[in-house]
């Protein structure tokens, strides 16, 4: 049976844990994103990190965070991008991943978004640099859109080589 969009729920489009509700909105050049707000340990402004040799191009290096070396990702890089400009609206989201530590480098972070189930859509079927898989709604809110991600899914991906070890 078809579902109209008044309908639709989260279960419907994968979304198994109907209490993950907030998300962390950010951009990536002209698009606004959402990741799961309890992923999230702290926001932190753009600073060069230490470049590792023979590491990834969207692996940007690491940061020495109060003792914990952080590996930061550029997801503009990652996501093929128009040139990386790295101003004062640049931050790093720094994520607990599973028991690590990842840092993302992001245009800017823009406010934390509670979405009712009723304001999630499915995401559409389509190639993008992100994979479907890594995707878990499109998140609707008077005019905005946000495409959320399931980060935890997409940061220990074997493509983005960051946990070699939780690759099975």
């Amino acid at each position: 049976m078809p579902h109209n969009t008044t309908s639709f729920t989260a279960s419907e489009a994968g979304i198994s844990d109907l209490a993950l509700s907030e998300f962390l909105a950010f951009k990536l050049g002209e698009e606004e994103y959402g990741i799961d707000i309890l992923r999230v340990q702290e926001i932190r402004s753009f600073e060069r990190p230490t470049r590792m040799a023979n590491a990834p191009e969207h692996i940007l290096g690491v940061v020495n965070l109060r003792g914990v070396i952080v590996p930061i990702v550029d997801m503009r890089i990652k996501f093929k991008l128009s040139p990386v400009n790295y101003d004062i609206f640049t931050v790093v989201i720094v994520l607990n991943i599973g028991a690590r530590v990842v840092g993302m480098v992001v245009d800017g972070v823009s406010d934390v978004i509670t979405l009712s189930p009723q304001q999630l859509r499915p995401v559409p079927e389509f190639s993008s640099a992100i994979g479907s898989d890594h995707l878990l709604a499109i998140g609707s809110l008077e005019n905005r859109m946000l495409i959320l991600i399931d980060i935890e899914k997409l940061m220990s991906s074997a493509d983005l080589g960051l946990f070699p070890a939780l690759v099975h």
